[in-house]
């Protein structure tokens, strides 16, 4: 199955976005997981670093007391508890901001603060013996195992933010893993889609200069064609001038001899001859009306830009009517139409067609029954007529207009066949004409870019039904 390159192209755009979107969500996800793990690892320094303060400032502290009371040397005391305890505090505010998110460790700093309490008092004590020289053992060990106490504790804090670290580290990784395989898969299909893309689009491209090429040929063609066309147009109108003309004379001279030879030797020819005599009368005529019938077929339907005008059809309508009125009255026939608008178009044509298809109704009248024709029309758009008409004038005004008619009908089968050049359904004995009337309906309605259909039921009528555009000038510009 062919795949339009619309569609191929629509595919591949489709394709690439999707990669690009799902290579985008992954792209942020491990970017995300990256941050978070880079601002993990940020507070964890930040927890740890501040701890590491807190002890070695604590032990600095002790260390001092410890100097002292071993030396009595008071520079040990510089600079004093009251100032170091200041230090510790700040640095334990700021770990109470920097884990304000985790209750378990505003837990242990609560913890954390009970033992600092202890050891500053403590502190402060051990600077308060410089005015004494005994030294208290007891305070020392009271020391220690404070600072045990603290140091367990900062351990344990430690451990929290080490196991928290770790859990996002083990996200990291595992958005690492898939990290690389996702960039390569949809950077080779990015790759692939721009490289089917490439070879279509060349191959689209050739093809439109391979279907230009064939345009320009089959444009010389057109124009070979419009110029034989012409040609043959030429040669069709010197025929008409012939058969106007050439033709006409030698069939008046035979006309003109044999009412001669009648007139003058018609009691002296023996019956035989008498019949041969009218046999070839009635041919020369019947090849006048031949004749005269294809320069009406010739000539009709040719429009020109300046005999395009408004039509009142109501009133071009009762013209015809008015023409046909001694044939109308020998087969009692009642015409009864309704309003039709004004159609751009050539009045003659129209008085032609409208002509030619009441005066085959009139012929084709039954025999046991008065001729009724009804005319009615309607105006609608293109698009309301059944798919009759081409699309690009779909919004376009037409009148669809009805010939009907209770004569002797036709069988459907010869719809098409009554609309060819000198197709007849009847012989020469049953009904006369030459078969181009109904012909020349369709030259004329086709010429305006119209449309004649016809409908038989045998016994019971006909109905003839003409499409034309409200106006010559659209159907012109588009065609």
């Amino acid at each position: 199955m062919h795949i339009p390159v619309q569609k191929k192209v629509r595919l591949g755009f489709f394709i690439a976005c999707t990669v690009v979107i799902a290579a985008s969500i992954c792209s942020y996800l491990v970017t995300k997981k990256l941050l978070d793990n880079a601002k993990w690892m940020n507070h964890t320094i930040e927890v740890s670093k501040r701890l590491e303060v807190i002890t070695r400032q604590l032990k600095d502290a002790e260390s001092a007391i410890r100097g002292y009371n071993i030396t009595k040397d008071t520079s040990f005391l510089v600079p004093s508890m009251q100032e170091r305890s200041i230090k510790i505090a700040e640095q334990y505010l700021i770990l109470r901001r920097v884990t304000a998110d985790n209750p378990q460790q505003q837990l242990h700093l609560d913890t954390l603060k009970s033992l600092l309490d202890k050891k500053y008092q403590q502190l402060m004590e051990g600077e308060q013996q410089k005015t004494s020289l005994q030294k208290d053992t007891s305070a020392v060990q009271q020391g220690e195992k404070s600072m045990s106490k603290i140091e367990r504790k900062v351990q344990d804090m430690m451990l929290i933010e080490e196991a928290r670290l770790h859990q996002k580290s083990e996200l990291y990784d595992f958005f690492s893993a898939i990290w690389v395989p996702v960039i390569f898969i949809s950077s080779l299909v990015a790759i692939l889609i721009g490289i089917y893309s490439y070879i279509t689009l060349t191959r689209e491209f050739r093809l439109q200069l391979h279907i230009e090429r064939r345009l320009k040929s089959y444009q010389r063609n057109l124009q070979q064609n419009i110029l034989l066309l012409n040609k043959s147009n030429e040669e069709l109108e010197q025929f008409a001038y012939v058969a106007s003309h050439d033709l006409q004379e030698p069939l008046r001279k035979i006309s003109t001899f044999s009412d001669r030879l009648q007139l003058k030797y018609g009691e002296q020819l023996p019956p035989e001859a008498s019949q041969m005599l009218d046999r070839m009368v009635s041919a020369v005529s019947r090849m006048r009306v031949l004749i005269n019938d294809l320069l009406l077929f010739s000539r009709a339907g040719r429009i020109t830009p300046e005999s395009i005008t408004p039509v009142n059809m109501d009133t071009l309508l009762q013209e015809v009517i008015s023409d046909l009125e001694v044939s109308l009255q020998e087969h009692n026939a009642s015409i009864t139409a309704g309003p039709l608008p004004v159609i751009e178009g050539s009045a003659t044509s129209f008085h032609q067609l409208f002509q030619n298809i009441l005066a085959n109704a009139i012929k084709f009248a039954h025999p046991d029954r008065q001729l009724v024709i009804n005319i009615t029309g309607q105006v609608l758009k293109g698009k309301e007529l059944e798919n009759l008409i081409n699309e690009n004038h779909a919004e376009d005004p037409f009148c669809r207009i009805y010939i009907e008619d209770n004569g002797i009908g036709f069988d459907p089968v010869y719809a098409e066949r009554i609309f060819q050049l000198f197709q007849r359904l009847h012989g020469m004995s049953e009904y006369s004409g030459t078969g181009i009337g109904l012909a020349i309906c369709k030259k004329i309605v086709d010429s305006h870019h119209g449309q004649i259909m016809a409908y038989g039921y045998p016994g019971k009528g006909a109905t003839f039904v003409v499409i034309l555009p409200l106006t010559q000038t659209q159907q012109n510009d588009s065609d």
